[in-house]
C-alpha cells in the first residue's frame, strides 16, 4: 500500500457500487431473496448510478431517500497483491439524519432486517420494527455502535474485530465478546476474516473456522457475510447454519476481484459447501 506522498501507478481499475447496505442487498438478491433498501442518497449524478445499479441487481431502492444539493457518498479503494484494501470515504455531513420519512412498518413478506452503523438513528428505527414484528434484527456492527440502544434493539449482532476492541476495550476477542455477553440478552458473534467467526452460544463461546480459499480481493465480502447471514435467519436456518452458509458466501466473493461484483449466486454457494462437505 502506498506510504508516501508519491505517483503510483495501477494494475487494473474497476468502477463499482458498494457500501455496506448496498453490498448486502445486492448478496442478498443473488442468493435469491428479496430485499428493500432504505438509504440517504443526494439527488446528483453519483446517486443515480448507485440506484440504476441495485435496481438492475433487482434490488427495490423505494425507500430510498434523494437529498437535493447534496453530494451522494463516494470511496476510493487500494487492493494489494494479496487482495487486502485500504478504504478512503466521503460522506456529506450535511445529509439528513432524521428518520421521519421511513415507513412505519416492514415491507409484506420481509422475513428478517439487516443493519448497519452508518446511520445511528435509521439503524434503530428499522430494528425497531424488527423486534416488534417478531423478526430477526441484525447489526453488522463494522463501526462502534453510535447509539447505545442498537445493541439491545437487534435480536443479532456481528461485530467486526476493531468495532468490538473499540467497544469492550479488550484486544483479546474472546474476552471481548464475554464482555459484552455478560450483560447482553442479544445474539452476538465477531467476524475476524480467514480466522473465522466466534460467537456466544449457551453462555460459551464458540468458533466457527473460515473456509481456506485463494484470496483475490477482500473488498465486500464482510457486507456479503452479513447479507447471507440476514437471508438465511429469514430461511429459519439456525445460527450455526447461518455462519456457515454466509462464511461460505464470503469465500467465494473473496475469489473474485470487484467488490460486489463478486457476490455469488445460490447455486454457486450449495455446490461450494456441498464440496466442502
Amino acid at each position: 500500500m502506498p506510504t508516501r506522498g508519491e505517483k503510483y501507478r495501477s494494475r487494473d481499475l474497476a468502477v463499482v457500487g458498494g457500501g455496506c447496505a448496498g453490498n448486502a442487498s445486492v448478496a442478498i438478491a443473488r442468493l435469491g431473496g428479496r430485499s428493500w433498501l432504505a438509504t440517504r442518497l443526494a439527488d446528483d449524478l453519483t446517486g443515480d448510478q448507485i440506484v440504476a445499479e441495485l435496481r438492475g441487481e433487482g434490488v427495490d431502492t423505494g425507500f430510498s431517500l434523494r437529498a437535493p444539493g447534496l453530494r451522494s457518498p463516494v470511496s476510493a479503494i487500494l487492493v494489494d497483491a494479496e487482495g487486502e484494501r485500504m478504504v478512503i470515504s466521503y460522506s456529506d455531513p450535511a445529509m439528513p439524519m432524521t428518520t421521519d420519512w421511513l415507513p412505519g412498518s416492514l415491507p409484506e413478506g420481509a422475513g428478517a432486517v439487516l443493519a448497519d452503523t452508518r446511520w445511528g438513528e435509521g439503524a434503530l428505527a428499522v430494528l425497531t420494527l424488527a423486534r416488534k414484528a417478531g423478526l430477526p434484527g441484525v447489526l453488522d456492527a463494522d463501526r462502534k455502535p453510535p447509539h447505545p440502544d442498537l445493541v439491545a434493539t437487534a435480536s443479532h449482532v456481528a461485530f467486526s474485530a476493531q468495532a468490538l476492541q473499540e467497544l469492550s476495550e479488550e484486544d483479546d476477542p474472546r474476552l471481548g465478546l464475554a464482555k459484552i455477553a455478560r450483560d447482553a440478552t442479544t445474539w452476538l458473534a465477531v467476524t475476524l476474516g480467514k480466522d473465522g467467526v466466534l460467537f456466544v452460544e449457551n453462555g460459551e463461546t464458540a468458533h466457527i473456522p473460515a473456509f481456506a480459499v485463494a484470496a483475490v480481493d477482500t473488498l465486500g465480502a464482510g457486507d456479503v457475510w452479513h447479507g447471507a447471514f440476514a437471508l438465511a435467519l429469514a430461511e429459519g436456518q439456525g445460527e450455526r447454519a447461518a455462519i456457515r452458509f454466509a462464511s461460505a458466501t464470503a469465500a467465494i466473493k473473496c475469489t473474485r476481484f470487484g467488490g460486489r461484483a463478486g457476490a455469488p449466486r445460490r447455486e454457486e454457494v450449495e455446490r461450494f459447501l456441498a464440496q466442502a462437505g
